[in-house]
């Protein structure tokens, strides 16, 4: 694989799978322009993908969750480096955990906490897919992959933001953006993960195959996605679970 002179935006790019992508594809000669909240961090992971002289990276500080955030992002890559070929939708969070909203069940939850997992989640890759397809129709190409979820498949009874969001984005945007885009010779898929060894309690998920995926096994998808080999896969979304939504249900 070689993205030489394509470039793509990751979200929640100073972490996890969103930064193992943009190192990934810088690797193989691509331009990264990293979105996070988290200034300090993010700035250090864009210095040590240009110190490694590959592919160019730039960070943009960029709540999803705020359009005009978003637009800037937008903006400064093309700006930067011409083109948006690839948007890679990995910023989210399972809501309750991410903001520490302790235990109770979904009604006693307060309704901010379920808002930010919806806005993050969801509105997040809406608000890029409306951000950049203006560019990417100019350009006749590009990708915009957006991350799903097992749980958009199989609901959760507590944090009920999360598969709604997923679900969202797995059964609902990634079939509309991919049939506005077919006439500009833009795709749109969605990579919907198991578990995944981003923290260590994913490994207590079953799936068929007995373990949870390394990150890396899921950044490889986005990337032969984003490759010429990936080119006749559109408005699809691919389960990388192990085989959990294959798995015989409770009775």
């Amino acid at each position: 694989m070689n993205f030489t002179g394509k470039t793509a935006i990751s979200t929640g790019a100073a972490s996890g799978m969103g930064l193992l992508f943009a190192q990934n594809f810088a690797a193989l000669g691509g331009n990264v322009v990293m979105c996070d909240v988290n200034e300090q961090v993010l700035n250090e992971k864009v210095a040590e993908i240009n110190a490694k002289g590959q592919g160019k990276a730039i960070g943009v500080i960029c709540d999803v969750r705020d359009y005009k955030q978003v637009c800037n992002a937008r903006d400064k890559a093309v700006e930067t480096f011409a083109s948006i070929d690839v948007v890679a939708n990995f910023a989210g969070g399972y809501a309750r955990r991410m903001l520490n909203a302790g235990p109770g069940e979904f009604p006693d939850i307060p309704i901010e906490v379920f808002d930010w997992g919806l806005d993050v989640n969801l509105k997040g890759p809406f608000y890029f897919a409306h951000a950049v397809l203006a560019q990417m129709r100019k350009q006749n190409s590009g990708l915009i992959i957006n991350i799903g979820s097992i749980t958009g498949a199989e609901g959760s009874g507590d944090g009920m933001d999360y598969p709604t969001a997923k679900a969202g984005l797995m059964y609902g945007l990634t079939k509309s953006i991919a049939q506005f885009g077919a006439k500009y010779n833009i795709r749109c898929v969605c990579v919907s993960p198991g578990p995944v060894l981003t923290r260590a309690a994913m490994a207590n998920m079953k799936t068929l195959l007995g373990r949870a995926a390394e990150p890396q096994e899921i950044i490889d998808l986005c990337l032969f996605l984003a490759s010429e080999k990936g080119q006749f896969i559109n408005g699809e979304n691919i389960m990388i679970d192990g085989g959990r939504n294959a798995m015989e249900r409770m009775k």
